[in-house]
């Protein structure tokens, strides 16, 4: 009974008559590791038939076809041979994953110490440094969406939410209270006339429709 190969869909074949060479992908990042190239004499053999051939004009037919039919006997063997081959060299770079069954490399892709591959295990202190990097963007975004928001804000409100003490006796303030709870003096300014309702601008002392002390 002839030996059976393991066989996966992350490799090209990338072999000629000349030679067999085969190229493994990792199924994470698809970075490529190419086996070492295995020479196939017969293949060379009948290459050099082939040209001898035709250089003469086919008086050395029958040699040609001898090559040739060696190389069809003997190329599938070898080149059985060499992908064996070849999946034992990349035995070292790869592994496969027990849980996902994908064929990983070990230098970026898997988890030693779990055992795993890193999608299935995932290395917590580079997620860690990604959720936070991604959460002080976010606080970023945030702040700079606050920053356009208080651009949009009015000289009035500003000064209506940021009185901290009293004006007149200093008394610091627990809440946004209309009267100092310690002197009773007024901690907002009025923004209409008492006498004619018309609005006051910031800081003035008289009315500008009527004329009334502010």
């Amino acid at each position: 009974m002839k030996d059976q190969m393991e066989v996966n869909n992350n490799y090209n074949d990338i072999s000629t008559d000349s030679g067999f060479q085969f190229e493994f992908n990792c199924g994470r990042c698809n970075v490529g590791f190419r086996s070492k190239f295995s020479s196939f004499i017969a293949g060379n053999i009948a290459g050099a038939l082939n040209t001898a051939n035709n250089l003469f004009g086919g008086i050395f037919g029958k040699a040609s076809e001898i090559g040739e039919n060696v190389r069809s006997a003997s190329w599938q063997k070898a080149h059985d041979d060499a992908f064996t081959s070849a999946q034992q060299e990349v035995k070292e770079v790869f592994s496969q994953c027990p849980r996902c069954q994908s064929w990983v490399c070990l230098k970026k892709c898997w988890n030693h110490q779990k055992g795993l591959c890193k999608n299935c295990a995932p290395d917590l202190g580079v997620e860690m440094s990604a959720a936070q990097a991604s959460k002080s963007v976010e606080e970023v975004w945030a702040n700079a969406a606050m920053a356009q928001e208080d651009k949009k804000l009015s000289t009035e409100n500003w000064r209506e939410t940021i009185v901290a003490s009293c004006p007149k006796c200093h008394a610091p303030q627990k809440t946004n209270a209309k009267f100092c709870s310690e002197c009773g003096e007024p901690l907002k300014p009025k923004n209409t006339c008492s006498q004619c309702q018309a609005k006051l601008s910031i800081g003035a002392k008289f009315c500008p429709e009527c004329g009334a002390k502010a």
